[in-house]
């Protein structure tokens, strides 16, 4: 692999000099407590790449110095003017004096060598080191599921990517006081407690990492670290897997109800159908015995129609013309003031029984009675009235309307002769 090919490759997937200083800031903290021991302010940085950790330091007042074998990237760091050598870390390392380096950091190197190089390389950096002096060894963060299974193995270099938990036991194991983990370069969207989805558990988790480890040194020297090595930094697989399964519970829960409540609405609505279903079917037989009646109804005018028709065929206004003349015969004899031969007749045997009394009393009561029902307001239409009372129908008369009848034509005539005479 060509120098001017792995270079090419750095600016194009490591990102521009700006993107890669302002990510290095987070490791401000941790300096800055260094600059108040009383020692030179020496810092060793092995794999240099481009150079913008050195200029970090430079600018917060350390005398940085670097080492890498792209002869590439080395030219790029003496452009800035920038103190580095063309060197293999570890040999720098073992040629270094002992307790003479404040700092020594690694970016992105030990995923390039072997175990045993990387535990030679943290045993050289506990010797350099000053008493509370800081090593910095930063990697790619194979607990980030997208970085673990691809893009760790973009890089052609590469040996084995390294867990976080791995690299801090071999510091620890190797006599450091004490370390942190940094997870870094996670999205600043994913901070807080705001729903995740699942592509952001799969590729959120900080794709990068550093182990920050101190050397033991007075308590001075350790105190003034304690602020940096306290706080929590970026995301870890664990974490947004709870939020996401916290998110997925609640979205099931919501949905759940959402469920519940459609469902008994579901029920609602069936009982609303079915009472709709019931009032219809009872409409549906109240119509169809409506329309039975109205089909008998007609029936019923048809025929009382036909009927109409056929009695005044036979000749109704005949028979009811005729009806007026009996009706008018009884009313007249019930208006006379004098009984006739059937109530005389009636009257004998009364007395001859001894009820003449109550018999005639029964009498007066009765013609009362008729005379008072039979008043003008009530009577039939009159029938036309005969010239002569002889020319009386007789023979459509009962006897006893007969009677009545021969009554009247006796007192007819008696009233024609009293008035002749």
């Amino acid at each position: 692999m060509s120098a001017l090919f792995y270079r090419a490759f750095e600016d194009k997937y490591r990102g521009s000099r700006e993107l890669i200083g302002s990510r290095l800031e987070i490791y401000v903290p941790f300096l800055q407590p260094l600059l108040s021991l009383k020692t030179p302010a020496t810092a060793l940085d092995i794999g240099c790449g481009r150079g913008e950790w050195l200029e970090l330091l430079a600018n917060l007042g350390f005398q940085g110095r670097g080492v890498d074998l792209d002869e590439g990237m080395l030219q790029a760091c003496r452009e800035r003017g920038l103190d580095v050598a063309h060197s293999e870390g570890l040999a720098t390392l073992k040629q270094t004096p002992s307790n003479s380096q404040l700092l020594v950091s690694a970016f992105h190197v030990v995923e390039h060598i072997r175990f045993e190089e990387l535990q030679a390389m943290v045993a050289e950096a506990l010797r350099v080191l000053v008493p509370g002096g800081l090593l910095i060894l930063e990697t790619p963060n194979p607990e980030n599921i997208e970085v673990g299974t691809s893009n760790f193995y973009l890089d052609p270099s590469h040996v084995k990517p390294l867990p976080s938990q791995l690299l801090a036991f071999v510091v620890e194991h190797t006599g450091f006081q004490r370390h942190k983990i940094l997870r870094l370069q996670e999205a600043a969207a994913l901070h807080g407690d705001a729903p995740v989805s699942l592509i952001s558990v799969l590729g959120g988790v900080s794709p990068d990492y550093a182990v920050v480890a101190q050397k033991n040194g007075d308590a001075d020297a350790l105190h003034a670290q304690d602020h940096a090595f306290s706080k929590k930094y970026g995301l870890s697989l664990p974490e947004l897997a709870l939020r996401y399964d916290q998110h997925h519970a609640v979205v099931q829960q919501q949905l759940s109800e959402a469920e519940a409540r459609a469902e008994s609405r579901e029920r609602h609505l069936r009982k609303l159908l079915a009472i709709v279903e019931t009032q219809a079917r009872q409409a549906k037989a109240t119509a169809a015995a409506l329309e039975a009646s109205v089909t008998l109804l007609e029936q019923q005018l048809v025929q009382t129609t036909d009927r109409l028709q056929e009695l005044e065929k036979r000749g109704f206004a005949v028979h009811t013309a005729g009806l007026r003349e009996r009706l008018g015969a009884v009313k007249a004899f019930l208006r006379h003031p004098r009984p006739g031969p059937i109530v005389r007749r009636l009257s004998k045997v009364a007395k001859k029984l001894g009820v003449h009394g109550p018999m005639r009393a029964v009498y007066v009561r009765m013609r009362s009675f008729a005379l008072a029902r039979m008043k003008k307001d009530v009577d039939l239409p009159p029938a036309p009235t005969p010239k002569t009372p002889s020319d009386r129908p007789l023979a459509e008369l009962s006897d006893d309307a007969r009677s009545v009848w021969n009554q009247l034509n006796i007192r007819s005539q008696n009233k024609h002769e009293q008035g002749v005479d």
